[in-house]
Order: C-alpha cells, then sequence, then structure tokens
C-alpha cells in the first residue's frame, strides 16, 4: 500500500468518520465522499474502520451512526466483488445488530441498516438468508424491520427471494395471529403485497427463472391462510395507513388465491373493499387493488362476480364523479384506475354497464353527469366493438344532458360529441341535434365577471372548445361531410347564432370548396326541395351582407362571410359567379389589412352597396331581383335588436328597388317599409330615409306620392289620438313619425334626378315638410317643441340646400318677428352647455341668426352687444375638438361627427359676425365687434386664441375688402390694435403666428386706405409682411427674433407718430405677461427700439441694472430674459468698468437673475475677454483664503474663502455659460486653465465667511437668503467653473471621461481631491495635448508657492502627466522630470507620494527616457520603499509600483547588482493584511524576475515564494489573484522546469477564469517530477498557510496537500512528514469555516 502508514490512513479515516455528520451539508457531502474514496480503494480496512467506530461509539447521535451506515452501504454497492468474504460475514452480522439493537423502532437508523443488507443480498442472498431467519423464529414476533427488510429483498432479487417464500410464509403465517401492534400488521401487509407481486414477476419470467418448476399453487394455500387473518381481522383496523396496506396486499394476493377460494369470497371481499372508499380519503390504492381482484375474477371466468355487479357500479360511479385534482397525482391515477375498471366489467357485461351508465345520465347533478360522460367518452373511445350495437341507444340517452345548464358539464359533453363523431354516431338519427349543440356553443357570449373558481370553465373556453370541434368535424371526420353539407347553412340566419358566424362560415368554405373541386352533384343545392329547412339564397345573401358591412363584429365575420358569398356564389345566381370571383378577393384583401379603427365605414358600406348594384346588374333578372326585395324586407325585424345593422339592409333594400322596375311591387315594398318602421328610434328613421331616397332616384313620382299617401293614412291618425293624450305608452310618438317623413323628403331630394328637383321643390317636398313641422290644434298652427322634430327639420333643410346649392335670400321687407326670434335663439344658446357640444343646435341658430341680421329692421346697440357677447362666449369657450365628452355612451358623439360640428359651428359664427361688421364698417363698429373677441386673445388655452386671433383676421380682411373712404377718418384705435395684435406673431401656436401677421397686415392697408392711398396701391414696406408671414412658419427662435425686428421696422415706419406711445404703453403691458409668446414679442419690439437711443446715461447704470434685475424675476420666458440681457450688454459697451463693479458686489451667492445679468456680459467676445483679462489678473494676486480660530473650545483651525475672489469665481463661471464667449476663452484658455485648476486645489475643504455680504452694494440684500448659502460651496464654485471652461473650449472628448468617472465630485473631497486632478490631467493629455505646454508654464509657479494645497493638486496634475507620451512629443518631459525630482523631498507627504508615482510613470508615459533617468529612479524607489514618516504605507506601495513599471524598461546591467537586494526587500510584503501592498508587491516579483534569469541565486528565491503565489491564485482579492497569475507567468522561464512554464503561459491567463482544483492538480505531478528533492520543502512550507489568516487559503493548502499526496509515487513518500500533514489536516477538519473543512476533507480522500 506504498508508504503512507497504516496509521496516517487511520487517522484520517478516523477524523473523517468523526466529522461524517458535520453541520455544514456541503462539507458533510464531502466528508461522505471521501471517506467513499478511501472505502472504494480498501473496502476492507473502511469497512473495518466503520465497524470498529460504530461498536467504540454505541452512544453516537442516531444522524452520525446513520451517515456512517450509509457510507458502508456504497461502499458494498460499489464494490460488492472486491470484499473479501469473512468482511462481508462481519458486515451481515454488524448490519443485522445494528437493525435489530433497540427494539423500538428508530426509522432513519434501522432503515440505513437494513439497507446494507438489501445491498448485500443482491449477491449473498444465502448469508443473508441464514442471518435473517436467525432472527425470524417461528413463534416469536420478529423486529419489525427484518420483515420490512425480507420485503425490500423480495423486490430487488427476485429471483434469489422466491425460492425462500414458501418457507418464510410459511414461519410467517403463525406470527399473523399473535401480532397485536398496528406497525407490525402494516409491515407484514406490506411485505406480504411484495412477496404476492415478486412470485407474479417470477411466474411471469419463467424461462429465465432459477427454478421453472414454480408454479401458482405452490403458494396458494399459504396465500389463502394469510389472506384469511387479513381479511376477516386487519382489514377492520381503526389506522387508515394499515386499512389501505392491507387492501393492495389482498389486491395482489387475488391473483395467487385457489380460483374456487377467491370464488367463495368474492361476495364478502367485494363489498368489502368498496366499504373502504367511505373510511379513506385517499382512494388511489382501493381502486387499484378492486382493478386487481376484478382482473383476477374475470380471467378464472368468475360466475359469482355477476351477482356484485349493481354495488360495485354504484360506488365506482361515485368515484369517477370525484373531482380530478391536476395537481395532485393521486386523484388522477384513481380516476384512470376507475375508467379501467369499467373497462374490465364492459368487456364481461357490456348490457348491464350500459342500463347503468345511460341511468345515470338522466341525474342532473353536476357532478354525477360529469362522472357519467367520462365514463361515456372512455366506453365509446375504449370499447368499439361492444359499443356498436348500443349506438342509437346512446344517442337517445344524450339528448339530456344536452340541456343542461352547468359549462363544466358541456365541456363534457363536447367531448363525448368527439368521441361519438369519430365512431360514426353523427350519421345516424338524431345526430344533427349534437351538431347543432356545438353550433349553439360556438355562439357563446363572452363571460364578463371572471370567475373566482379556478375550475370553472367559461364561456370563452367552452366556445373555442367548440370552435375547434366544429372545425374538426369539417377536416378530419371525411363521413361528416354530407351531414355537414347543405345543413350549416341553416345555422347562419338566425340571430341567436350570430356568434358562431365566424367558424360556421369557415367551415362552409371548406365543405364547399372540398365538393365543388371533386365536382360532387349535391354542392349545388336545391332551396326548394320537399321539407328544406334551409333558408333561401335571397336571405343567405342579404345576411352575408349586412355581416360583411359590420366587419369586426361577432368575432370578426365580416371577411369570412364575404368568403362564404364567394364560395357558394354559384347556389346564390350562376351570374353573380364571375363578378364575384373578380370583387369579393379584393375586398377581403382590404379587409385583413385594415383594423376596426382604421377602416373607413361610410366608403366601406357605400363599397358593399356598390357591390349589390353591380350584382344585380349583372343578374339582369327582374324576377330575382323582386323577389330579393320582398324577402330582404321581410328579413328586417330580425335586426330589432341591431338597429346599424337593420339601417344598412334598408339602404340594400333602397339600391334592391332603384333596380325594381316593376311600380306596383316598388309601392307595396314602400309601404311595408312605413308601416313597419320602429320610428322611435333615431338611427332607424335616418336609415329608413335613406333607403327610400336610394329608391326615389330610379321612383321618384312613385316616391312621393307614397309618402304623401303615408302622411294621411290611419297610421298617423292612430298615433296622434285625441291630443295625444289617450296614448298607449307603447304607441309610436307621431312627433317621431313626421321626424322620419321630414327626413324622408331631405333624402328624396338629395338623390332625385336634377332634371326632376327643382319643380318638385316647393310644391311637394317644402310643402310637406312645413305641414308636417307645424300641426294645427283647433286651427293655430302650433311649433314643435321637440328636438327630434327640430333637428329632423333642420338637417332635411341642409339636405335640400345642398340638392339646390344655391338659395335665394329675402329681401325688401320689414320681418317684424326677427327681435323676438333672435331672443329665442339666444335663449337656446344659453341653455347649451357651456363645456360639450353634442348637438347641432348652436350651428343652426348661428346660420339662423346670420340669415335673420341681413333683414330689417336693424337691431338696437344693447341687442347687438347682447347677440354677440352670447355668440362668442357660446362658442369660443367649447373645449378642443379632440376633448373627450365624459357624457354618458349613448349621449356622446364619435370623434368624427364632433370635428364636423365644430368646424361647421365656426364657419356659422363667422357668417354672423361679418353680417354684424356690415351694417356699421367704421373704427367704432370694428371696435365694438373687437371688444368682445379682444379678452380671448391672450388666453391660456391654445385653442381660444387660435379662435380669436382667426376671427379677428377675417373681420380685417372682411373690413378692408368693403371699405370705402368717403372722408378722411383717423383710424383712432390702430395702436391699440398692433399692439394687441403684433406679439402675437410669436405665439407658440403656428396657426395663431400667421393669422396674427394677416392682422397686422391688413390693419396697415386700412391705416393707409384711411390715408387716402387707393385700392390697389401696394406698399414695399408692408408687403415685406408676407415674407415675415413665411418665415414665421419656422418656430425657430432665431428666425423669429429676427421676423419680429421685421414687423417693427415695418410698423414704426408706418405708425402715425401720436399713435406711439399707446403701443408702448401695450407692449410695456405685454413684457410681464402671462403668456410667454406675448412677452416674448414685446421685449424684442422694445429692444429694437431701445437700441437707437442709448450713450450718455452712465450715472443711471447701477440703478437701471437694478431695475431689469427686478424685471427679470418675474418674467419667466426665456426669450424675454434674452432680450433683457441684450439691454444689459448694450449698457456695457458703453459703460464697462461701472457695469462690471455693481455686478461684482451683488450679494453671494448670486441669485438666478445676478446670474443671468453675468451670463449676458459673456455675449460679446471683445467685451468678454477684457472683463475676464481683469478678473485672471486679481485672482493671481488676491489671498484665497485665511486661516482662523474656529472657537475657543477646539483646537486647531479653520480654512475660511475671502469674499472677492469667491465673487470672481462666480462671475467667471457664469460668462463662460454663455456660448458667444466660445472666442475669449479660446483665446486666454491657458491662463483660465491655470488660474481656476489652482483656484480649486486653494477651495479644497474651505469654508464660506460668516458675513458673507457686509460689504455688498445693495443694502436691502445685505441678508443672503438661508437656503442658496446652504447649497453654496467654495470648491463647488471653482469645479463647476472649470467644467464650464472645458465644455465652453469645446474640449467635450475631456469631459466625457470626466463625467462618467465621477471626477468633478471626487475634485472636491479631500479624501478624493488627487484622484479626481489625475482624471483631469489623463483626460487633458489624451485629448488636448497641444493645449499643454502653455498649461504647465503657467502652473509652473504654484510648485514653489508657500500653500501647500495649491502644491498638491498642480503635482498631482503634473504626475499623471508623465503617465503619457504626449509630454515627449511636446518636449516638456525634462521640465517635468526636473519638477518631480524636486518636490521628492518635499515636505508634505502626500507632494512626496504625488513625486514618486509621477516618476514611476515615466515608464509607462515614455519608456524609452527610463534609462536617462535610470539612477535617478531607482534611487527615489528604493528610498521610497524604506520610507518612516508614511502611515498608510501609500509611499511604500506607490514606490513598488514605479518600480515594477520602471524595471521593465531598464537595462540588465543598471539593475543586475540590486535583483537579490530589492528581492529580500519585497518579500516581507507577500503575506500583508492589505490588499493593494499585497498585489504591488507581487507584481513587482514578478517584474524582477527577467533580471535573474540564469541565476541560481534568484531561482532559489523564487521557489521560495513559488508556494505562496500559488497559494495565493485563491485570495479572496481578485486583483491580487489576478497579480499572482501575472507574476507567475513571467516568473516561468526562471522555475526550471518547461511543463510547469508551459502551464502558467497557457492557464494563467489574467481575463480567463480557472480551474483551480484540477490546476493545482496536474501541477503537483510536475513539481513531483520535476523537482522530487524540493518536496520537503514544499509540504512543510504549505503546511505553514494551514494557519493563514485568509480561509480561501487555508483551504487551498489543503487542496494542494491532498493534490500531492494523491499524484506521489510510494518512493517519493520518504520525503514526506505524513505526520505533520495528518496533524495539520486533522486540524483543519475542524476549522470554523465550512470551506476550509471541505477542503481538509476532500484532501484526506487522497490517503490510499
Amino acid at each position: 500500500m506504498g508508504v503512507i502508514e497504516e496509521t496516517d490512513v487511520e487517522q484520517v479515516t478516523l477524523a473523517l468518520l468523526d466529522a461524517a455528520n458535520d453541520r455544514d451539508p456541503v462539507v458533510q457531502e464531502q466528508v461522505r465522499k471521501s471517506i467513499l474514496t478511501l472505502g472504494n480503494q480498501q473496502p476492507d480496512k473502511v469497512l473495518s474502520m466503520c465497524q470498529d467506530y460504530l461498536l467504540k461509539h454505541p452512544k453516537l447521535v442516531v444522524g452520525h451512526r446513520v451517515v456512517i451506515l450509509q457510507t458502508i452501504e456504497l461502499v458494498v454497492k460499489s464494490r460488492i466483488d472486491d470484499i473479501s468474504y469473512p468482511k462481508i460475514k462481519s458486515v451481515i452480522q454488524l448490519a443485522s445488530d445494528e437493525m435489530t439493537k433497540s427494539k423500538e423502532v428508530v426509522p432513519e437508523w434501522q432503515q440505513a441498516a437494513s439497507n446494507i443488507l438489501v445491498a448485500v443480498g443482491n449477491k449473498y442472498i444465502n448469508d443473508i438468508m441464514e442471518e435473517i431467519l436467525g432472527k425470524f423464529r417461528p413463534g416469536v414476533l420478529p423486529h419489525f424491520f427484518v420483515v420490512q427488510t425480507l420485503a425490500n429483498l423480495s423486490d430487488s432479487n427476485v429471483y434469489g427471494m422466491v425460492p425462500f417464500l414458501n418457507a418464510i410464509m410459511g414461519t410467517m403465517l403463525p406470527m399473523l395471529g399473535m401480532t397485536k401492534q398496528d406497525n407490525m400488521k402494516w409491515v407484514f401487509s406490506s411485505a406480504l403485497c411484495h412477496f404476492s407481486e415478486s412470485i407474479l414477476e417470477y411466474l411471469a419470467n419463467l424461462d429465465k427463472a432459477p427454478d421453472p418448476t414454480v408454479r401458482k399453487d405452490t403458494f396458494s394455500s399459504e396465500i389463502y391462510s394469510a389472506y384469511d387473518i387479513l381479511f376477516n381481522s386487519w382489514i377492520q383496523s381503526r389506522e387508515s395507513k394499515l386499512r389501505l396496506t392491507v387492501a393492495e396486499a389482498l389486491g395482489s394476493m387475488s391473483h395467487l388465491m385457489a380460483h374456487d377460494k377467491l370464488e367463495e369470497q368474492l361476495p364478502k371481499l367485494l363489498p368489502t373493499v368498496l366499504g373502504l372508499y367511505k373510511k379513506n380519503s385517499e382512494h388511489y390504492i382501493i381502486s387499484k387493488s378492486l382493478s386487481q381482484i376484478l382482473e383476477a375474477s374475470v380471467n378464472m371466468g368468475s360466475r359469482v362476480l355477476e351477482t356484485q355487479i349493481d354495488g360495485l357500479l354504484v360506488a365506482l360511479h361515485q368515484q369517477i364523479c370525484s373531482p380530478m385534482d391536476f395537481s395532485n397525482p393521486p386523484t388522477v391515477k384513481n380516476h384512470n384506475e376507475v375508467l379501467r375498471c369499467f373497462t374490465i366489467l364492459a368487456n364481461t357485461f357490456p348490457d348491464r354497464l350500459m342500463v347503468f351508465v345511460l341511468q345515470r345520465l338522466e341525474n342532473s347533478n353536476e357532478r354525477n353527469r360529469m362522472g357519467s360522460l367520462a365514463v361515456l367518452r372512455h366506453l365509446i373511445n375504449s370499447s368499439t366493438s361492444i359499443m356498436e350495437t348500443k349506438r342509437l341507444l346512446i344517442l337517445v340517452s344524450i339528448r339530456q344532458p344536452l340541456a343542461d345548464h352547468s359549462n363544466k358539464v358541456k365541456k363534457r359533453v363536447v367531448q363525448v360529441i368527439s368521441a361519438m363523431a369519430h365512431h360514426g354516431y353523427l350519421e345516424l338519427e338524431g345526430g344533427d341535434l349534437l351538431v347543432r349543440f356545438i353550433i349553439q356553443h360556438c355562439a357563446l357570449p363572452d363571460t364578463y365577471h371572471r370567475p373566482p373558481d379556478p375550475e370553472e370553465v367559461t364561456n370563452e373556453a367552452l366556445r373555442s372548445m367548440c370552435d375547434n370541434t366544429l372545425h374538426l368535424f369539417t377536416t378530419t371526420v371525411g363521413r361528416l361531410t354530407d351531414v355537414l353539407w347543405p345543413m350549416l347553412l341553416c345555422y347562419l340566419t338566425p340571430n341567436q347564432y350570430a356568434n358562431a358566424t365566424t367558424p360556421l362560415c369557415k367551415s362552409l368554405i371548406l365543405l364547399a370548396n372540398k365538393k365543388q373541386t371533386a365536382q360532387e352533384p349535391n354542392f349545388i343545392i336545391d332551396f326548394n326541395a320537399q321539407g328544406s329547412s334551409l333558408p333561401s339564397q335571397y336571405i343567405l345573401m342579404i345576411r352575408l351582407l349586412v355581416n360583411a358591412a359590420f366587419p369586426f363584429r361577432c368575432r370578426g365575420h365580416g371577411a369570412p362571410s364575404l368568403s362564404l358569398l364567394h364560395a357558394i356564389s354559384p347556389n346564390i345566381h350562376p351570374k353573380a359567379e364571375p363578378l364575384w370571383e373578380n370583387e369579393i378577393p379584393k375586398l377581403v384583401n382590404y379587409l385583413e389589412e385594415s383594423t376596426e379603427d382604421s377602416l373607413d365605414k361610410k366608403k366601406w358600406e357605400e363599397t358593399l352597396l356598390q357591390l349589390l348594384s353591380k350584382t344585380l346588374a349583372a343578374i339582369d333578372d327582374s324576377q330575382w331581383t323582386g323577389q330579393l326585395a320582398v324577402e330582404a324586407t321581410r328579413y328586417l325585424p330580425t335586426y330589432n335588436n341591431a338597429l346599424e345593422e337593420k339601417s344598412f339592409l334598408y339602404r340594400c333594400i333602397g339600391v334592391i328597388l332603384q333596380q325594381c322596375y316593376n311600380k306596383e311591387l316598388v309601392r307595396k315594398q314602400l309601404q311595408e317599409i312605413l308601416i313597419g318602421t320602429r320610428h322611435n328610434d333615431a338611427i332607424e328613421r335616418t336609415g329608413v330615409a335613406m333607403g327610400i331616397g336610394l329608391c326615389a332616384s330610379s321612383h321618384l313620382d312613385g316616391t312621393l306620392e307614397k309618402l304623401e299617401e303615408f302622411g294621411k293614412s290611419d297610421a298617423f291618425r292612430k298615433a296622434s289620438g285625441i291630443f295625444g293624450l289617450l296614448k298607449d305608452k307603447n304607441d309610436v310618438d307621431v312627433e317621431k313619425m313626421k321626424s322620419t317623413l321630414i327626413l324622408c323628403y331631405g333624402y328624396v331630394a338629395l338623390h332625385a334626378p336634377e332634371d326632376k328637383l327643382l319643380t318638385r321643390i316647393d310644391s311637394d317636398i317644402l310643402h310637406n315638410i312645413s305641414k308636417n313641422f307645424n300641426t294645427k290644434v283647433l286651427g293655430i298652427k302650433v311649433e314643435t317643441k321637440d328636438l327630434t322634430m327640430k333637428l329632423s327639420l333642420i338637417h332635411s333643410v341642409g339636405l335640400i340646400a345642398k340638392a339646390i346649392s344655391k338659395s335665394v335670400r329675402k329681401q325688401g321687407y320689414l320681418f317684424s318677428r326677427k327681435q323676438e326670434l333672435m331672443g329665442v335663439m339666444m335663449d337656446f344658446i344659453k341653455a347649451e352647455p357651456t363645456d360639450v357640444m353634442r348637438t347641432p343646435v348652436r350651428y343652426l341658430v348661428l346660420t339662423t341668426c346670420a340669415n335673420l341680421i341681413n333683414l330689417d329692421p336693424p337691431l338696437t346697440e344693447n341687442e347687438n352687444f347682447d347677440l354677440l357677447k352670447t355668440c362668442l362666449n357660446g362658442v369660443y369657450g367649447l373645449p378642443t375638438v379632440d376633448t373627450p365628452d365624459k357624457a354618458k355612451d349613448e349621449e356622446a358623439l364619435d370623434p368624427q361627427q364632433r370635428e364636423v360640428l365644430y368646424s361647421d359651428t365656426f364657419t356659422a359664427l363667422h357668417e354672423l359676425l361679418r353680417n354684424v361688421l356690415a351694417r356699421d364698417l367704421s373704427p367704432d363698429g370694428l371696435q365694438s365687434v373687437f371688444k368682445h373677441i379682444e379678452s380671448w386673445l391672450s388666453s391660456g388655452q391654445d385653442h381660444e386664441r387660435e379662435r380669436a386671433v382667426k376671427t379677428t383676421a377675417e373681420l380685417l380682411q372682411f373690413y378692408l375688402d368693403n371699405l370705402r373712404v368717403k372722408n378722411l377718418v383717423t383710424f383712432h384705435n390702430l395702436g391699440a390694435l398692433v399692439g394687441r395684435l403684433a406679439p402675437r406673431c410669436t405665439d407658440p401656436n403656428p396657426e395663431v403666428r400667421r393669422a396674427a401677421i394677416d392682422c397686422v397686415y391688413r390693419l396697415m392697408y386700412i391705416q393707409l386706405r384711411y390715408e387716402g392711398f387707393s385700392l390697389d396701391y401696394k406698399d414695399d414696406s408692408v408687403e415685406g409682411l408676407l415674407d415675415v408671414r413665411e418665415k414665421l412658419s419656422n418656430p425657430d427662435n432665431t428666425v423669429l427674433y429676427k421676423t419680429c425686428s421685421e414687423l417693427t421696422k415695418i410698423i414704426s415706419k408706418r405708425l402715425p407718430q401720436q399713435q406711439l406711445s399707446t403701443l408702448l404703453f401695450m407692449l410695456y403691458d405685454g413684457l410681464v405677461d402671462s403668456q410667454s409668446n406675448c412677452s416674448r414679442a414685446s421685449s424684442v419690439i422694445l429692444n429694437t427700439l431701445l437700441k437707437n437711443r442709448g450713450a450718455g446715461l452712465q450715472d443711471l447704470v447701477p440703478e437701471m441694472l437694478e431695475v431689469l434685475h427686478n424685471r427679470l424675476q418675474v418674467i419667466g420666458e426665456e426669450q424675454v430674459k434674452v432680450a433683457i440681457g441684450q439691454s444689459i450688454l448694450i449698457l456695457a459697451t458703453q459703460h464697462l468698468q461701472t457695469v462690471v463693479n455693481t455686478l461684482v458686489a451683488y450679494p453671494l451667492p448670486y441669485d438666478s437673475w445676478s446670474c443671468e445679468m453675468w451670463i449676458a456680459l459673456g455675449a460679446d467676445s471683445t467685451l468678454a475677454l477684457q472683463i475676464m483679462e481683469m478678473i485672471i489678473e486679481k485672482l493671481n494676486v488676491m489671498v484665497p483664503y485665511v486661516d482662523k480660530k474656529e472657537s475657543m473650545l477646539r483646537p486647531g483651525l479653520t480654512k475660511v474663502a475671502t469674499s472677492q475672489p469667491l465673487a470672481m469665481t462666480c462671475a467667471l463661471r457664469e460668462m463662460m455659460l454663455n456660448g458667444q464667449s466660445a472666442d475669449a476663452v479660446a483665446y486666454l484658455f491657458p491662463k483660465l486653465f491655470s488660474a481656476l485648476l489652482v483656484r480649486l486645489g486653494s477651495s479644497v475643504g474651505v469654508q464660506l465667511p460668516k458675513d458673507l455680504n457686509s460689504n455688498s452694494i445693495i443694502s436691502d440684500r445685505k441678508t443672503t437668503n438661508k437656503i442658496n448659502v446652504a447649497n453654496f460651496d467654495v470648491c463647488g464654485v471653482a469645479v463647476e467653473a472649470l467644467r464650464i471652461l472645458l465644455g465652453r473650449a469645446q474640449l467635450d472628448a475631456v469631459m466625457k471621461p470626466l463625467d462618467q468617472e465621477g471626477a468633478w465630485d471626487k475634485m472636491k473631497d479631500p479624501q478624493q481631491h488627487t484622484t479626481g486632478v489625475t482624471l483631469l490631467s489623463r483626460a487633458m493629455a489624451k485629448h488636448a495635448g497641444p493645449r499643454l505646454p502653455s498649461i504647465v508654464e503657467s502652473l509652473c509657479p504654484s510648485l514653489c508657492n508657500i500653500y501647500e494645497c495649491q502644491r498638491i493638486t498642480v503635482t498631482a496634475f503634473f504626475s499623471e502627466l508623465l503617465n503619457h507620451h504626449v509630454v515627449t512629443e511636446l518636449m516638456i518631459l525634462d521640465m517635468l522630470m526636473n519638477n518631480m525630482m524636486e518636490r521628492i523631498t518635499d515636505t508634505c507627504g502626500t507632494v512626496r507620494m504625488l513625486a514618486v508615482r509621477g516618476l514611476g510613470n515615466i515608464a509607462v508615459g515614455s519608456p524609452e527616457k527610463v534609462n536617462k533617468y535610470a539612477k535617478e529612479l531607482l534611487a527615489a524607489m528604493s528610498s521610497g520603499m524604506e520610507e518612516n514618516d508614511d502611515p498608510g504605507k501609500l509611499i511604500t506601495l506607490e514606490a513598488m509600483s514605479g518600480m515594477s513599471k520602471i524595471l521593465i524598461y531598464l537595462d540588465q546591467k543598471n539593475v543586475h547588482l540590486l535583483v537579490v537586494y530589492i528581492f529580500m526587500k519585497i518579500k516581507p510584503f507577500l503575506e500583508n493584511e492589505n490588499d493593494e501592498i499585497r498585489c504591488a508587491s507581487i507584481m513587482l516579483l514578478g517584474n524582477l524576475s527577467k533580471f535573474g534569469s540564469g541565476e541560481p541565486v534568484f531561482k532559489d528565491q523564487i521557489h521560495n515564494v513559488l508556494v505562496s503565489l500559488l497559494l495565493h491564485l485563491s485570495d479572496p482579492n481578485p486583483q491580487v489573484v489576478k497579480a499572482c497569475k501575472y507574476a507567475m507567468r513571467i516568473c516561468a522561464p526562471v522555475i526550471g522546469s518547461e511543463q510547469i512554464s508551459a502551464m502558467f503561459q497557457n492557464h494563467l491567463l489574467e481575463e480567463k477564469g480557472l480551474h483551480h482544483g484540477e490546476f493545482i492538480n496536474d501541477l503537483t505531478k510536475y513539481l513531483i517530477q520535476d523537482f522530487p528533492g524540493m518536496l520537503n520543502f514544499y509540504h512543510i512550507t504549505v503546511i505553514q498557510f494551514f494557519k493563514s489568516n485568509w480561509a480561501e487559503i487555508r483551504a487551498s493548502a489543503a487542496m494542494f496537500i491532498g493534490f500531492l499526496l494523491g499524484n506521489l509515487p510510494d518512493e517519493h513518500f520518504s520525503h514526506m512528514n505524513m505526520g505533520s500533514v495528518t496533524k495539520g489536516l486533522v486540524m483543519l477538519l475542524q476549522d470554523p469555516d465550512p470551506l476550509v473543512r471541505g477542503k481538509a476533507a476532500e484532501a484526506m480522500g487522497h490517503f490510499h
């Protein structure tokens, strides 16, 4: 066994056995694996130790014992052939003892022992039986697990056990009577069950069995004796688990009982088993047992069974009715077992079974029915031959469940119907009822309330199931074709099947195509056949057309309906076929590409009516068309509950009647339509009127006669009653009938042939309308109050107007009722709701008023005022056309209707206003209308302004067109109008802008006309406004600005002097107008005026600035603020020093309005340059902060900012925010950058002074806003200014990385300031190289500054620059290096650290220069590694990193002598607690290695640290792991082993994962092979790491040792101190960390 000492293996195995019950499941699993590994290597040895362990620790906790026993079982299972026989015997003995040691049952423990016996029994059955039977003695009750083991053995080794069973049962039978405890009864029953199953399996495979002479009757007497006790005594137990096991056993035993015994027992056995259903909740086992007993009985041809059938069926039926729960598998298994019982019985007692099931179908209880249907379906599918004769009976019986209301039952019915269809039931008589059932349920409505019960079957689910079933009938059950064709057509026309239209059409199309393709004669349908219940071809065509008109209703029946029409076209009319062949596919395509929202309904309906018209023309058969008309009219009532469909059908009838030349038939249909109409409904009234109108296009005279005759008929007299008092509430309201007639006349006029219309308008149409509208009551005309009639009348007149298209105005007479009527009209408008428009009342009223205005006598001033106010307020205040209407659905209009209504209403309003203005065309007349519009111009609502400006533009155009200047009048309100309208030219709403310019244009021309210019005079400057208008369509602010200036020039040129003050007054108002557009334009117009009058205001500058400062606070509009900025610029160009001094002295922090004023100063580049130079000069000489003692109590000083440099930094920041300052910034960039960087350095950690604004110039603002001060941060100001500077200098490439890396916040944080500056320096070097020389030159003086903070900032900046080659290219390397060398001795530790870092960076930035500075660099780094005044070891860390970097480029000659010296310095740092130092030292070690190749001293040093590096590959810090990989790859050549070297190169890649275990395993193999002499050193070193502080390293060390042992050949064991290894691992197996325990256990698995 090699040289691992026996004692070591034993020690390890023992430690593992001790740890086998570790509290961590992962460790426990690993321990078991290791014991098993050792066990598989040395089964006898390990089994002995397990046995000894159990014997020595009799008090071990059960869990621990179990693990060890399970391990024994696993070793036995995997190595049974290699274990010595004596060992097998002792294992049997042990397991047997463990199993029976405790008389109590301890399942987990004894089961584990039993499992060992079963595992051994697979090979050594005789030894096992010898042992077990020793504990299974006649007359003594055995241990529970002895019986259990026998049962399990009979399962796992059938052929081995069956020969013993007779004897076993012989011993067992007497015990059964002695058994009193339930658990023993349970185990005996279970054993009997297993024994029976084994015997049955043995008998079934006799050919493979060792003893083929075994027979069933060998066991039958024992089985019967056992049966006797189980059945007569135990099955009555109160314990349900026992009862079930007994039942299960009886099921298996029934097959082995002698036939006569079974026959004799059946009358008792069956009822008893059935009785168990009531006593137990678990039914699956009972049903399984039952099916076995039934099978056994049927197999032996039992006669008694028949006597039991009734009870059986009842019980089985109860079972099948209990619900199945798919989430609970036993219920599903039970269901299948019960169905199996039914199948067994069906084959033997088919008649009895059928009668029973069909009788049960009559019971209407839901569960009962579902169960019966499940059985029926099962029998139809499984017992085909037996059911053949029962088909008619089943068809009759299924009728009752068809009427059931439960969806669950219906679902089962559908499943049964589906089964019946596949077995030829539906062709038989009564099959059609089942088809109808399916179709009825394809037509189910949606379920609106989601049922909470998950078992519930929703309408949708049932419907979808029926859709699929119908589809299956059509496609897969071929024999059904002639059952379904053409019978399915019957279901298309009755309304109750509407929702089934889509699946029906699809099926019918499939059937029709099948028939037509096969050229079957019965494709052509005889609709008039004797006794046919099919709808006629006429009704089919009408129904499908109306379906198509509403294509997305009834589950999208439009396209299928059209496709069906196409498929059955020869059946409709042969001549229709070619036309439809061409037209219908296009329509179907169009539908399939549309959605409910995108389909243009009006156009679609027109298309279908055209199709109908074309079809009739193609058929060209007057008699056919007449019949179609008659049937269509007769079909109308079908749609009484679907009025839109009905309305469309009326139009279809109109189209049919157009093509019908039998005048008598036409009159008769019209009569039927008018009498049958339900006049109370608006949709129906319109539909009838449209239909009758269509008819009139071919039959004008007949239609008019019929309408007049209807107007006089009884129907009317009946409806009017005596004053309508005696009307029944269901009767039709006479007003509604009249409304229908009035509408009919309108549509007749619309469709009447043009050549006949005009002669009929007065005499027939208008006369009859007015007769119907005005009713005589006792000879007095009464106007109707009925809204329906009112709207019908207006609608009708509109249609007539459309038909005539030109109406004649009444002239030349006084209309005495004008005022009264106007009043009524006003009342109508006032009565309308203000927030919504649902009826055309406003539009009609406005139109009426516009016409009435033209009639004399004129209105008084008050009436005029009231008229305008009412009409404007009633219309302008309406919400926009697309505002949703919150009304109840039936009242609200759809969006399209609303849009039309709005547009008509506004057109009518403008017509009215023009007519009012025309009666007084003067400035005063204009004012009297404009004053009502004016307030709407500055409304906050876009749509209200738009309405007002557009109206004004229309009125001014009308004024201009109709102005006749007879004498010179002053247009005195011009200024006021321009002041109100000009600012609207920049309104955010483009419509308002265009209209406003039109207004100004028209105003200018009106002024010119008043000045005496002729009508056709064109003024160049005013014409310029047209160009301005084009530009205004572009909402770009700069364009609007220019446009406004142009506008101002034109206005000022044309505006008379005396109007200027009014205009300015209006514009001042406009500056603070809440409407941004208004203030914007006002400011531009004002500024244009201000530019021309400017200097000589020096004394007023401060005051003017203050006024602008105040004005800025109330203006919210950006553009206006910009304009005010322009004003400040104008002042600054004239008075620079005063403006700067005034603004610098504003209180800090600057409020947003002061900031805006500074920003404005950046707008002029030349000016900005002067101001910035002034500020830089001041910043460079002023004291940045003073040190103050914070309090008497606290020691130390606080830095407090001085306020003037702070204010100037703020000022710079704001000015640079202005894009216009870019040129100035570009010119001053190096100076600005240096000044702000140094300012930033001296602001870190600086406080604000307490008396921030003691010297502020604005006395009332010395108290500063507390909240603003709280957010005001000295350093933040400098950082922001620097950031804005970079942005303004267009260095986005510099800013992007800084923003991403959070550099700005780091610069402000005293802890991370240098990191932030480093990031800034890096970004500048990468993206702004050419600017660096002048920046470096500007910064150098600050390095010798007295302020430490400024030295740190600049050193950090320079240090990072050295990281980039650009400094060499720009020739500033030497300057930077010299500066760094000087800083190495700075008094400040941070500066020294940064200087060391900078020197190291040269290796990255300019490696080619490293050797030039070799001496200085090595000296600096060495001294850095020995730095004493370095509390955080930061300088040391930098020096190591720097050394790493420069080593890469140093020549051998420069380093050669120092290698080992440096190595010795590094070594102590390898196990340092600080991650970064560990990392840096390992990197440096790697970089040193290339100087050591070929040096034996160095090779020794590497081997010295190799173990450390290998173990740190699992360091908790990922950076250290990367460093280890790097160092080992670099050191690889020095190690002196090609294979190890190759492994390091291939596997240790920084970015790649490493399979650590595999790597160490392979590596140990090479270490053993190449350095056997070092093994002692290695493993001693590794053992030292067992005490490492890091759990990962301890675990790694254990693993390393494990693999080393696993791979070590025997001859090398002499190098190993196995005692220490074993001791160490045993210790690690008790480590607090489960990772370590797991690895230690794994390592122990290698002790073999």
